[in-house]
C-alpha cells in the first residue's frame, strides 16, 4: 500500500487538516478509524463525502485506481456542504447528492486526467456553503481538554440542549461521542509514538489501562497492541 499525506493548501488552512492520496493492492480491505473528521474523496471513479464515523469503516479501494482527498477538521465541512453532518454519520455519500453540477464538472476533469489534488482544491473552494462558525473550534477545544458537556456549554455560553443540537449539525453526533473520539485520536498518536498503554491512559484521561482497552476495542475493534503496530 502507498499512502501519503501532505499539508493542506493555504486556501484551506483552518478548514482542512491535510490532503492525502493512496493506492491499495487489489483485494485489500482496510478499516478507517473514527477521527471526528469528514473527507472530500475521489475514489478513482467517483467523488464522495466520507461522513463522521463512530466505529471502524471498511474501505474497499477501486482496483488499480489511486484515491485522493482532503481531510477536513472536525466540524468544518458540513457548513461548506450546506447540510447537517448527522445525515452522513457512518456513511459515504456521492457528492452528486449535494451539488450535482459541481460534482459533474469536477468528475469530468478528473476523468480527463487532471491532477486530483488540483481538482479537489478547486471543488472545495467552489462549495457554496458558508465558513464554519467560530464556536466550532471552541467546542472542539473544550471537549479535547476532556470537559463535560455541561462545562463545554457553559464555556461557549449555551445551554446543554443547544450544545447537543449544534454538535449534531456540525460533527454528526453529540458532545459525549465527540469527546470520546477526540480522546481516541490522542491515544492513538501516543500509542503509535511508542508510549506504553498505561502511560497513554494516564496522559489522555482514561481511568486506567483496562478503561483504555475497552474504549479502543469499542471504537476501533482492536487492542492497544494492534493499534500501536498499525501505521
Amino acid at each position: 500500500m502507498t499512502y501519503r499525506e501532505y499539508p493542506a493548501p493555504a486556501q484551506l488552512r483552518g478548514l482542512a487538516e491535510c490532503g492525502w492520496s493512496n493506492l491499495v493492492p487489489d483485494g485489500v480491505v482496510l478499516d478507517v478509524l473514527p477521527d471526528g473528521c469528514m473527507d472530500l474523496v475521489w475514489t478513482g471513479v467517483e467523488l464522495v463525502v466520507a461522513g463522521p464515523d463512530t466505529g471502524p469503516h471498511p474501505y474497499r479501494p477501486v482496483p488499480g485506481r489511486q484515491a485522493a482527498g482532503f481531510r477536513f477538521a472536525p466540524g468544518r465541512l458540513p457548513s461548506l456542504l450546506g447540510g447537517p453532518a448527522a445525515v452522513l454519520r457512518d456513511e459515504r455519500v456521492s457528492l452528486d447528492e449535494f451539488h450535482p453540477g459541481l460534482a459533474r464538472r469536477a468528475t469530468a476533469r478528473l476523468e480527463g486526467g487532471a491532477p486530483p489534488a488540483e481538482v479537489l482544491l478547486g471543488l472545495a473552494l467552489e462549495l457554496p456553503g458558508t465558513r464554519p462558525e467560530p464556536a466550532v473550534q471552541a467546542v472542539v477545544h473544550h471537549l479535547r481538554c476532556g470537559r463535560s458537556a455541561a462545562a463545554t456549554a457553559d464555556g461557549v455560553g449555551w445551554t446543554t440542549r443547544s450544545l447537543h443540537r449544534h454538535c449534531t449539525t456540525w460533527f454528526g453526533y453529540g458532545p459525549a461521542v465527540l469527546r470520546r473520539i477526540l480522546r481516541l485520536r490522542a491515544a492513538l498518536a501516543l500509542l503509535r509514538g511508542g508510549l506504553p498503554p498505561a502511560g497513554v491512559a494516564a496522559q489522555t484521561g482514561y481511568a486506567d489501562q483496562p478503561h483504555l482497552s475497552r474504549e479502543l476495542r469499542e471504537l476501533t475493534g482492536r487492542t492497544p497492541r494492534q493499534l500501536a503496530a498499525r501505521r
